[in-house]
């Protein structure tokens, strides 16, 4: 955590809530409500565009950054992979 001592995360809202919402154990039932808990507290946040850069560039598979939970980075992945190689061609079939 050091390396990141003087940049946004030192302004981000979610410093003095209990990391452990950020990462709920399921995305279903009460991980569901405890991501959409966090999410709220991203919504707020000054620096929610530095943090979601942060764990796209870092490939953060877990827990809820920028105000995104996993399904909505590997979604903001797809599309940025997309924008980068162009139009996918359909594949024909080897006859």
């Amino acid at each position: 955590m050091r390396a990141l001592t003087g940049t946004w995360i030192e302004r981000a809202a979610c410093l003095d809530v209990d990391p452990e919402l950020f990462f709920p154990v399921s995305p279903a039932r009460r991980g569901a409500a405890e991501t959409e808990r966090a999410k709220a507290v991203c919504g707020g946040c000054a620096v929610r565009e530095p943090c979601l850069a942060f764990a796209l560039d870092t490939g953060q598979a877990h827990g809820v950054w920028g105000g995104t939970d996993p399904g909505q980075r590997r979604a903001i992945a797809r599309r940025r992979a997309r924008r980068r190689t162009g139009p996918s061609t359909p594949r024909r079939s080897a006859r």
